[in-house]
């Protein structure tokens, strides 16, 4: 059986909160410098890469959607190595249209895993890096109610007081075997390749904050037909 009440409170924690799906009033734009592989290896395995610097990020609403029928992949090129997301477009045409969107933009390069909860999920594609960013829009697609969070899915977070459905930038990984969770996070897909790059990802050692102790980079994002 799943578990239910520790599990949910700790996406509350975790996921939820200061999700930033809309982003903040703030004009200001810092640069994002691109992150340099110094050559050595972190505790974790994965390669050291200088902490990106945080960035604020307005854009405006898409309108596309996927097409069903159509198959799209998001490769995601990060520090500890590439792993890929088979895009639902069948299930969740807006929210993937909105994953392209920003990822046709280069908005996910030089941005973080800002959060690994292990044996549970991993958190990034926060401009800021420290889970209150946003790209200064959010979208809402019902997600579908017999979805669960196993291993592999691929969802995105919110705040509490968001409803469900309620997506800016910031995407989750699953890496328990189920999460356990009711289903209010906009599904975006699964990951159909390189699985055991997000387990190294999510085996990263941790500070009491959930962030890693040392930065792991989300190199470059990219949707591609196929």
């Amino acid at each position: 059986m799943p578990r239910t009440g520790g599990v949910i409170g700790l996406l509350l924690a975790c996921l939820v909160l200061a999700a930033g799906c809309g982003g903040d009033d703030s004009d200001q734009a810092a640069s994002t410098p691109t992150p340099e592989d110094t050559g050595g290896e972190q505790s974790s395995g994965c390669a050291q890469a200088a902490r990106p610097a945080p960035k604020d990020t307005q854009l405006a609403a898409p309108k596309r959607r996927l097409q069903a029928g159509k198959r799209y992949v998001a490769t995601v090129k990060t520090s500890c190595g590439t792993f890929e997301i088979t895009l639902d477009a069948k299930r969740a045409p807006k929210t993937g249209g909105s994953f392209k969107y920003l990822a046709d933009k280069g908005f996910y390069d030089g941005t973080t895993f800002h959060r690994i909860v292990p044996g549970f999920v991993i958190q990034g594609g926060d401009p800021r890096g420290d889970g209150s960013g946003g790209p200064g829009y959010s979208v809402v697609e019902k997600p579908p109610g017999n979805l669960a969070y196993e291993r592999g899915v691929v969802a995105m977070a919110k705040t509490q007081t968001e409803a469900p459905g309620t997506s800016g930038s910031q995407f989750f990984v699953v890496t328990g075997a189920d999460a356990g969770l009711p289903p209010e996070y906009a599904l975006l897909g699964k990951v159909t390749k390189g699985q055991p790059v997000v387990d190294l990802i999510g085996q990263a050692p941790v500070g009491p904050d959930e962030q890693p102790v040392d930065p792991i980079v989300i190199e470059r994002v990219t949707v591609a037909e196929r």
